[in-house]
């Protein structure tokens, strides 16, 4: 008899229409994967009856519900559902904008793109957008610029890739794009997203689908050698059905972008780029729970919880900046870039905490350089100095 390999199973995922019912069986997208799991989980109940026999007389089976995760390594526009899904809001797109007479100027080992007309603000660009700018020079188009300061007319940026900028001056015919779309955590209208998800054992045709599937966690890490890889927590509601013939019906094959390292990036905290960055964790966790009910094996709802994003950061220690942070419970920004190559128009992703506090602060030993770890909390933002007004910013160049 033939045995299940996990080369040959077949992850397919689809959003649903209705919390827990069968999304339909086409237009499914098989899902990227380092592992994966999604298994029945059920309830038991054990009777406690004194008995003269000395002996259990019953063991029963209770409220069914489903237990998911899927790992993989992080790459563009493969996991932005269920990023969206995180933060409870779909992504979205800002519009390209005209700039007008607009000078481009060298400060340091930034640059500044400033405007003489309209608003950056109004057009909704904010600090950890990546824009491209065209009808510049030649030495300024179509390239990677990460945002780090924003006003409405100033917006202060450093190169992901390619060559420096050329400081320039613009008559009228400037224009920028935030390539791809940006989601972030919401203050109001927030999404509640669940997923039909298969399991298709191709090589002993069987076939597992659960239904009702949200995301509960996500995690990131970008280590300073390896790639980044991002992990994905479910919460479903059951086990819908099983078979021997795939439910999903000609699904989207899986995505072919470049799959990040963290050596193609920029770490950016409370404005300034930080060079000796050895690793970054950020976590999101919706606190989702789930209420049993009379007559019924399975939980009607799952409902979300808050949005609590946390991580951690290290660095080869230089200074006491971090732990005068930690120390002054100072509030601080972070924003993390990461590119799939070295090239001015590579694919991109960033995120953006506009407002955390370091939780830790402490540093290792030994013949070594000496690293210096800080945990730290999200906090909503204010909406103030160019940041969106939420905890967590992300946007996905490959997104359309």
């Amino acid at each position: 008899m033939a045995t299940a390999s996990g080369i040959a199973k077949r992850v397919t995922y689809k959003k649903e229409t209705t919390f827990g019912t069968l999304a339909g069986a086409t237009g499914g997208q098989v899902i990227r994967r380092v592992s994966s799991d999604f298994n029945l989980s059920k309830e038991t109940y054990q009777s406690e009856e004194i008995r003269t026999d000395y002996q259990i007389a019953d063991f029963r089976h209770g409220v069914r519900s489903v237990e998911g995760n899927i790992s993989g390594e992080l790459s563009c526009g493969t996991y932005s559902d269920f990023m969206a899904s995180a933060v409870s809001r779909n992504f979205t797109a800002i519009t390209p904008s005209a700039l007008g007479s607009t000078t481009i100027a060298a400060v340091s080992a930034t640059y500044t793109v400033t405007r003489t007309t309209g608003s950056y603000l109004t057009d909704g660009l904010r600090v950890g957008n990546v824009i491209r700018l065209t009808g510049f020079n030649a030495d300024n188009n179509a390239k990677n610029l990460l945002v780090i300061t924003l006003t409405a007319t100033v917006a202060t940026v450093i190169v992901l890739n390619g060559t420096a900028l050329t400081p320039e001056t613009v008559a009228s015919a400037g224009t920028y794009a935030a390539t791809g779309k940006t989601t972030y955590a919401p203050s109001i209208g927030h999404t509640d997203d669940s997923y039909t998800i298969e399991q298709f054992y191709s090589d002993i045709s069987q076939s597992e689908v659960t239904t009702g599937n949200k995301v509960n966690t996500m995690g990131l890490a970008l280590p300073a050698t390896g790639l980044v890889t991002a992990d994905f927590g479910f919460m479903g509601q059951d086990l819908k059905q099983t078979g021997a013939v795939a439910y999903f019906t000609n699904p989207t094959a899986q995505g072919a972008t470049g799959i990040f390292a963290a050596v193609n990036g920029a770490l950016i905290v409370n404005g300034a780029v930080i060079a000796l960055v050895t690793g970054l964790n950020i976590n999101i966790n919706r606190n989702m729970t789930s209420e049993a009910v009379v007559g019924s094996n399975i939980k009607p709802e799952i409902y979300e919880g808050r949005i609590s994003v946390d991580g951690d950061f290290s660095t080869l220690f230089q200074d006491r900046t971090f732990s005068d942070y930690f120390n002054n419970e100072t509030e601080v920004s972070l924003v993390c870039a990461v590119t799939e190559n070295n090239t001015a128009t590579a694919n991109f992703m960033t995120f953006t905490l506009p407002r955390i506090k370091l939780s830790t602060d402490t540093k290792d030993d030994g013949e070594k350089g000496i690293v210096s770890q800080n945990s730290f909390q999200a906090l909503k933002g204010t909406g103030l100095n160019g940041f969106e007004a939420t905890t967590i910013m992300i946007q996905d160049s490959a997104v359309v």
